[in-house]
């Protein structure tokens, strides 16, 4: 979830309203309950209910995020109902690159491959050129998601190697490396790798047991967690 500074970073423009300054003491509020408690239900309700289902005029960003934190509890259906209210919506930039991302997990997650290949045929060329832009943290997610989309059509051997882009730790504590990593046990389980899973599961395992610190106190169960429910077939 973006912290407060990051959405007023991103709606400088709205920040000049006279009702951003209530709109961000809701947001921090909302905040606190994510550094509380993480990822959970009452969360993804709760800003829904105040950003997007009780505003005339959600902004592209929020049903996004909403869309992301859905996801992060494994309600997929959720997160394509959010994203299905921008589907005829003409995005750009960081709006329409991480709509795209978004889209192709949750269709694959929901068994939708066709349909994912289809968005991908028709957002690639954008989402390669705009991935150019962003840090490797961010190009890492484009690279899941497409290998996601792969991994729903059976394609296994190019999930993997879609997975195989280079990507270099950015310290000693870096979740996305255990993201990936993740993400990797999730393929290897959906391919029917048996031995290739254990192998990757002791890997992950091993990389959470090396972090020093994490940015909120329950972040090391949930990346727990989140390990032994792609062991199980579940991302």
């Amino acid at each position: 979830m973006l912290s407060p500074s990051e959405r007023k970073k991103n709606n400088f423009g709205r920040s000049l309203l006279p009702s951003f300054s209530s709109e961000m003491k809701k947001y921090e509020e909302i905040y606190q309950l994510y550094i509380n408690e993480g990822y959970i239900k009452e969360l993804c309700e709760i800003y829904a209910d105040t950003f997007i289902n009780d505003n005339k005029k959600p902004i592209p960003e929020d049903i996004i995020q909403v869309a992301k934190l859905y996801d992060r509890i494994h309600d997929s259906k959720s997160a394509a109902f959010y994203l299905d209210m921008l589907s005829d919506k003409k995005l750009s930039g960081d709006d329409r690159y991480y709509y795209c991302i978004e889209m192709l997990k949750i269709k694959s997650k929901l068994g939708h491959w066709r349909d994912a290949d289809d968005f991908r045929t028709e957002n690639i060329n954008f989402i390669q050129n705009y991935s150019q832009k962003k840090t490797l943290q961010q190009q890492a997610d484009m690279y899941m998601a497409l290998a996601l989309v792969d991994c729903a059509a059976k394609r296994y051997n190019d999930a993997f190697k879609l997975m195989k882009f280079g990507y270099k730790p950015q310290g000693k504590n870096d979740t996305k490396l255990l993201e990936i990593m993740i993400t990797g046990v999730y393929l290897l389980q959906q391919s029917g790798d048996q031995e290739g899973l254990e192998a990757a599961v002791a890997s992950a395992q091993a990389c959470l047991k090396l972090f020093s610190e994490f940015e909120f106190s329950w972040s090391r169960a949930y990346y727990q967690k989140c390990i032994d429910e792609a062991a199980e077939g579940i991302i």
